[in-house]
């Protein structure tokens, strides 16, 4: 029995698998098969790498003009293959079943081209082995730019504290004249424990950067 039209069984997208290959962490992808017939139609999943992959369902079937999503799993690998390169491949076979089949009733010949007139269509996919940095965006190469020259960035972090340290030293160091000037025109008994404070606030800030400044990578 065939499709009418002259179409496929089904139809695989996208008509490749593709992973995100990083050693020792699981990977999958998602392939949509799709009914393009009035029939009810099985469909099989073999790969020639039965121990690295794991694939669900890898049989079912699929009623007239619906679709069933599978997921095949990259398992964790412990070594890439040389250049990336994969040589898996994975077969689709797809044929017309009686309506209201069952999965779990389906003969163990129903993917067999016996003779008979029955149609089995097959549908070839390749394996894809993609490096994690083909997924990164522009916010993962700021990143990435940071953690390879960490000294600049350190550099940089410290001038900004400095800089800082610098303003607010000088602004205490105006309140402290103005301090100064007005401790001969006032008699306060709290005013010499306010200044005693300002003047060791300052000193802590000097000392601060003056430790920035020993500590600062040299820019020769």
């Amino acid at each position: 029995m065939t499709a009418g039209g002259g179409n496929q069984l089904i139809s695989v997208h996208p008509d490749e698998l593709k992973f995100i290959f990083e050693l020792e962490k699981q990977s999958f992808c998602d392939l949509k098969v799709v009914n393009n017939t009035e029939h009810h139609v099985a469909f099989k999943v073999k790969t020639t790498s039965p121990k690295k992959y794991f694939v669900r369902p890898n049989t079912g079937v699929i009623q007239p003009w619906d679709s069933c999503i599978i997921r095949v799993t990259l398992q964790a690998q412990q070594e890439a293959p040389p250049d990336m390169q994969c040589k898996d491949k994975f077969l689709l076979q797809s044929t017309i079943v009686p309506a209201h089949t069952d999965v779990d009733e389906l003969p163990p010949d129903t993917f067999t081209k016996d003779g008979t007139g029955k149609t089995v269509e097959e549908c070839k996919l390749r394996v894809l082995y993609v490096a994690p940095s083909a997924q990164g965006n522009s916010e993962d190469e700021a990143l990435r730019s940071s953690l390879t020259n960490p000294e600049a960035y350190g550099l940089q972090h410290l001038k900004d504290e400095r800089d800082a340290a610098i303003k607010q030293t000088q602004q205490l160091q105006h309140e402290l004249d103005m301090m100064k000037r007005r401790r001969y025109r006032k008699s306060d008994p709290g005013f010499s424990l306010t200044f005693a404070f300002v003047v060791g606030l300052v000193g802590i800030l000097l000392g601060f950067l003056l430790n920035l400044s020993l500590s600062s990578p040299s820019t020769e």
